[in-house]
């Protein structure tokens, strides 16, 4: 099922998601670097959880900001490789001194353990994020994802790298 280029990672026993940003590549995070041949990757962020690796000819997703209050679905899936899918929505998003860009956001949801990697998507499913962990706070669980901007930065970044050695 090609859910937004969503390519399927699961291998013995473990789960993580990833899924095609730019034709022909990949991103899930660099965590997930187990489930990926690695004749097919291309490089890993210097700066964040994210590696970059050839993957099928799936059309890139449309792509959009991230915005507080807006409601947003994640996927990622199980042990058994089948799709999970939680919902949320956007509670912050985060601002750091030296990034030109958001490094990531933060949402309300149900997401856990095998979403690592996997798209995040607005209501009107244009791809704004990939997840890369979770934290519980009391009955909340938070749901961090770096926003595709930075994820396009990164990517930037490691092709200027690649292309000056």
């Amino acid at each position: 099922m090609p859910l937004l280029g969503h390519v399927h990672l699961g291998l013995d026993r473990a789960a993580g998601v990833a899924v095609v940003f730019q034709p022909g590549i990949a991103v899930t995070n660099a965590h997930n670097a187990n489930l990926v041949d690695p004749k097919s990757v291309i490089g890993t962020a210097t700066l964040s959880d994210l590696m970059y690796f050839r993957a099928g000819s799936v059309p890139p997703p449309v792509t959009a900001a991230p915005v507080v209050g807006v409601s947003v679905t994640a996927y990622g899936e199980d042990l058994d490789g089948q799709l999970r899918i939680a919902h949320g929505e956007v509670v912050q998003i985060v601002m750091t001194p030296g990034y030109a860009t958001s490094p990531y956001f933060i949402f309300q949801g149900d997401a856990g353990p095998g979403f690592s990697g996997g798209p995040v998507v607005d209501a009107s499913g244009k791809l704004i994020g990939i997840t890369f962990g979770y934290k519980d706070e009391g009955r909340k669980r938070l749901i961090y994802a770096y926003d595709m901007a930075r994820v396009r930065a990164e990517f930037s970044g490691l092709q200027n790298v690649q292309k000056t050695q």
